[in-house]
């Protein structure tokens, strides 16, 4: 009989617990990964998403990428310089690059070789199997892919405000530049993102 009173106090702490950690965490409801939210009017992944379709299809369409194939017999190599985030609020721009950077790479239309900090990583790494790998294995220096353009970018705002409205306009440029001429061969800018954000008057 105490074994079994032991057992039904034991499960009713268990249950306890759960409903306690499952009412605290809240609710959950999962979402379409398109599906557009906006809860304060700030940049958001919607955001994300518009820009990067529309730059990128213009980027890999370009007339001088088409030109630069033509000439040269292959796809042109890109570097990722970086989009600077020069906007009002707080904005993780290396999402947008590395959107830019998996689309266009499968776009097959350019290709891209590691960032500057990546190689050094990379360049560690050769310098590590030069001395334990062996030499059917290990991989050498001086045989890198050296870029042809490089891709740069930032994203801006201008806010109006007046009383408790808000306007806030994206404006996010991207530009391919050639590395050995310094001619920026393509450049685009998206400025199609507005929003109009109106907050509840405070009462006094």
């Amino acid at each position: 009989m105490k074994n079994v009173y032991f057992f039904a106090v034991l499960f009713s702490a268990f249950a306890a617990v759960s409903c306690a950690s499952t009412s605290g965490s809240g609710n959950v409801t999962r979402l379409a990964s398109d599906t557009v939210i906006d809860l304060d009017g700030y940049w958001n992944e919607t955001d994300v998403r518009i820009v990067c379709d529309t730059l990128i299809s213009e980027c890999i369409s370009s007339p001088r990428i088409a030109k630069f194939k033509s000439q040269y017999g292959r796809s042109p190599v890109v570097i990722i310089d970086s989009i600077r985030n020069q906007s009002s609020e707080h904005i993780d721009t290396s999402i947008v690059e590395k959107k830019f950077q998996t689309a266009i790479v499968n776009s097959g239309v350019l290709e891209f070789v590691s960032s500057s900090s990546e190689r050094l990583s990379l360049r560690e790494e050769k310098s590590d199997q030069a001395d334990h790998s062996s030499l059917e294995t290990a991989k050498e220096m001086d045989q890198e892919t050296g870029a042809d353009f490089m891709l740069k970018g930032s994203v801006k705002t201008i806010v109006q405000t007046s009383d408790n409205t808000s306007v806030r306009t994206y404006f996010v440029y991207a530009e391919l530049h050639d590395i050995q001429t310094n001619r920026i061969v393509w450049m685009s800018e998206n400025d199609s993102i507005k929003k109009v954000v109106k907050r509840p008057k405070v009462k006094l």
